[in-house]
């Protein structure tokens, strides 16, 4: 989940910085493409001191430093990102979401991953992905019955998921 969702905001923030952008921002996009994100952390850094494409650098520092591990200094940056008028997209609600599962804070995850089914842009894919971790978010806060009954509608709607069967025998041990 982690790889996929930081993979999804990488290609979404390539499609925005396309055309016009500073060198920091675009050589930042080269680095989190590389793999090298410390790198990253610092050419977005750059772009924000220097007032260029502030919400997108925002968004790069949040994916470099998720990939990093740094979910406090990720969830900050996504934040940012938001607060400085980024693209409010479905990947970026679901990763400050796993940011606060990380941080164990189901209920501000659960929050976020309400707006990431919400988003304009969700795709099929990122919203069987949010919904699945909606279920986890309910385990994380203790809240059994509202995890089954949004498993029960998962596996309704993806029967073929053998994880969720599994997480639904895991389910059944839970009072």
């Amino acid at each position: 989940m982690k790889r996929y969702a930081a993979l999804l905001s990488v290609v979404a923030l390539s499609a925005a910085l396309t055309g016009c952008v500073n060198n920091d921002t675009k050589e930042g996009v080269e680095y989190l493409e590389k793999g090298k994100y410390k790198e990253a952390v610092e050419q977005f850094e750059q772009a924000v001191e220097a007032g260029q494409n502030v919400g997108e650098a925002y968004r790069g520092i949040g994916m470099a430093k998720w990939e990093q591990k740094d979910y406090e200094g990720a969830r900050d940056a996504f934040k940012h990102a938001i607060e400085s008028k980024a693209e409010k997209t479905a990947a970026i609600y679901n990763l400050l979401g796993s940011c606060e599962m990380e941080l164990d804070n189901p209920q501000g995850a659960l929050s976020y991953y309400r707006l990431a089914l919400s988003a304009e842009d969700a795709d099929k894919g990122l919203i069987r992905e949010v919904k699945f971790n909606m279920i986890a978010a309910f385990e994380q806060s203790g809240d059994w019955e509202s995890a089954r009954a949004k498993l029960k509608e998962y596996i309704a709607e993806y029967p073929d998921d053998e994880k969720a069967q599994k997480e639904a025998e895991f389910l059944e041990t839970r009072q």
